[in-house]
C-alpha cells in the first residue's frame, strides 16, 4: 500500500493550532458526532489508535449542547430541539451531515422531543407543535429529488425553510439550501418520507435497518454517557498523526508527504501515477480521495466522461477567523449561533468555542475563544476572488459581527484569519444521478479506480473516514 499525500502534512482540512500555553484552535473540523454507523466507526477507529484517554467528551445534558441560537432581525433567539429544528451539535464548518434524531440511538425521553414544542417562540409567528402536527398529512412526494428548502417548505413550512434550515445549511454546508439536494445532503429526511410517507413518522417508527456496527468499549461508553460531540486534548489534528504513525509502523506500507500527482495513466498492467516531481509509482488499483475536480484534472484524456461528471461537483470557499479575548466576553453560554441568509448573506455563523472545550483555552487567567465562519456560497459575491481577500478584511469583518451580535467590544489577544478555498464539496439536486453516471462509467470500462472522500457521499469526517475503510473493504473484504 502506497499513500501519496500532496501537502507537507496529513488530514486535509483538520488543522490544529496548539500553543505554549496550552491554548488549542481549530482551523476545520472543531468536534466530531458520535452518532449513527458513521459516528461508531470513528470511535472504534480512536479505540484501535489508543487516542481514548485523549477524548474531550460533550454530554447532551451540557449548555453546548443544549443551546444553539440563530441571530435573527438584530437579535438571538435561541432554538428549541424538536424536527422542525434539523440541528447539529457540530454544525459550523465540523464538515458534519446534520444530525435528526436516530431511532435506535436516542433513549425514550429524546423521542418524546419528536413532538416538538407548544408555544410560540421567536423567531417563528407559530408554534412548532403545529407544523410538525400538520407534517403528517402532507403527501409524500414523487420526485426522485428536490432542494433541502423545497423538501421543509413542502413538509413544514416556507418559516422554518427560509429561518432553520436556511441556517443549518448554511453552518454545516457552507451552502445555499435552495440548490441543496436533499437526497444527498439529509438522506435521512428523504428515506423518512419515501418509507413512510412521513418524517415524523419515519423518525419514530424508524425507516430503515441500521447497518451492523462493532461496538466497541468506547462506543459503548459514549451511548452510556449519552455524547453529543466530541473532540481531542491536543486537537483534532492528533486523529490523522495518529492514523499516520501507525501506517508508518505497518509492513508493506509507504506513506509519501509532498508528493503531488500529476497525471495517472491507465495501461494494461494498472494504473502509472506520475508525480510532479517526475517519479512514478505503479499500482493494481487506485483508492482517490482527492477532491472531485483535483481528480478530474489528473486522469487521462480517455477518461474525459469521468472528468466532465468530476468537475460538475461545485465547491464552497470559508473564511474563517479564530480569536480570543481575556475573560469571559460572551452574554449567552451555548455551541454558537447560525445566520440565515436574509440575515447577513456574508456571515455564517459564531462558534463559541470556549463553551464545550474549555480544556482548549490557556492555562492561566481565563480566556474566551471563538470562530466566525463567512462566505460559503455567497463568498465571492460579498468579498470578491478568494486570492484578493486579506486577512484583515476578514478581522474585521468578524470584529463587527461580534460587536453587533454579541455586543463584544474588546480587541482580541490573539487572532488568525484565513481562506479556506473549495474546502466544502456542494451536493446540489441531481448529485445522487452523477454518482451514479460516474458509478456505471467506472464499472462499465472495469477501470481499477475507487472514489473515497468529501466529494460524494458525506462531508463529515465521520463520513469521510467510513468512505475510506467501505473504498478498503471493496478491494479487501471486511477489515
Amino acid at each position: 500500500v502506497v499513500l501519496l499525500e500532496a501537502s507537507g502534512r496529513c488530514g486535509g482540512w483538520i488543522r490544529s493550532t496548539r500553543r505554549e500555553d496550552g491554548a488549542v484552535f481549530e482551523h476545520g473540523p472543531r468536534g466530531i458526532r458520535p452518532a449513527g454507523a458513521a459516528g461508531k466507526r470513528t470511535l472504534n477507529l480512536l479505540d484501535e489508535l489508543g487516542l481514548e484517554s485523549e477524548i474531550l467528551a460533550v454530554p447532551h445534558h451540557h449548555v453546548a449542547s443544549k443551546n444553539r441560537f440563530l441571530y435573527v432581525k438584530g437579535e438571538l433567539h435561541q432554538m428549541p430541539t424538536g424536527p422542525g429544528y434539523v440541528q447539529s451539535p457540530q454544525s459550523f464548518l465540523s464538515p458534519s451531515t446534520p444530525s435528526v434524531p436516530e431511532h435506535l440511538d436516542s433513549p425514550p425521553n429524546d423521542r418524546v422531543q419528536l413532538l416538538g414544542v407548544v408555544r410560540t417562540i421567536p423567531p417563528f409567528s407559530r408554534p412548532i407543535m403545529l407544523s410538525v402536527l400538520k407534517e403528517v398529512l402532507v403527501s409524500k412526494s414523487t420526485q426522485e429529488d428536490e432542494s433541502v428548502h423545497a423538501f421543509v417548505s413542502r413538509r413544514l413550512g416556507s418559516e422554518l425553510a427560509d429561518i432553520a434550515i436556511d441556517a443549518l445549511c448554511r453552518g454545516v454546508f457552507a451552502g445555499d439550501s435552495r440548490k441543496l439536494s436533499v437526497r444527498s445532503c439529509l438522506p435521512p429526511l428523504y428515506k423518512a418520507e419515501k418509507a413512510r410517507g412521513s418524517v415524523l413518522l419515519g423518525m419514530v417508527l424508524g425507516y430503515e435497518k441500521p447497518p451492523p456496527v462493532v461496538r466497541s468499549a468506547l462506543v459503548q461508553r459514549a451511548q452510556k454517557e449519552r455524547w453529543a460531540q466530541w473532540n481531542l486534548r491536543r486537537g483534532l489534528q492528533a486523529l490523522p498523526e495518529a492514523v499516520e504513525e501507525t501506517l508508518r509502523g505497518r509492513e508493506r506500507v509507504e506513506v509519501h508527504k509532498s508528493a503531488p500527482v500529476r497525471r495517472l495513466d491507465h495501461t494494461a498492467a494498472g494504473w502509472e501515477v506520475k508525480l510532479e516531481d517526475g517519479g512514478t509509482v505503479k499500482a493494481d488499483h487506485v483508492i482517490s480521495a482527492l477532491p472531485a475536480p483535483a481528480l478530474a484534472s489528473v486522469l487521462p484524456p480517455a477518461a474525459q466522461p469521468l472528468s466532465e461528471q468530476l468537475r460538475g461537483i461545485p465547491t464552497s470557499t470559508v473564511g474563517m477567523v479564530n480569536l480570543e479575548f481575556g475573560g469571559s466576553v460572551l452574554p449567552v453560554a451555548g455551541f454558537g449561533h447560525l445566520v440565515p441568509s436574509s440575515e447577513d448573506r456574508g456571515l455564517l455563523g459564531v462558534v463559541y468555542d470556549s463553551c464545550p472545550f474549555p480544556e482548549h483555552n490557556r492555562s492561566g487567567e481565563p480566556t474566551t475563544r471563538l470562530t466566525v465562519m463567512m462566505g460559503g456560497s455567497w463568498f465571492e459575491e460579498v468579498f470578491g476572488q478568494p486570492e484578493s481577500v486579506t486577512e484583515q478584511e476578514l478581522l474585521d469583518r468578524a470584529s463587527e459581527a461580534l460587536r453587533t451580535h454579541l455586543g463584544i467590544t474588546d480587541a482580541p489577544l490573539w487572532s488568525k484569519a484565513a481562506v479556506l478555498k473549495n474546502c466544502i464539496p456542494q451536493y446540489h439536486v441531481g448529485h445522487w444521478k452523477r454518482l451514479e453516471t460516474m458509478r456505471r462509467y467506472i464499472s462499465d470500462l472495469g477501470l481499477p479506480l475507487t472514489l473515497a472522500g468529501a466529494s460524494y457521499h458525506g462531508v463529515s469526517v465521520s463520513d469521510v473516514i467510513s468512505s475510506g475503510r467501505e473504498a478498503a473493504e471493496g478491494l479487501v473484504g471486511k477489515v
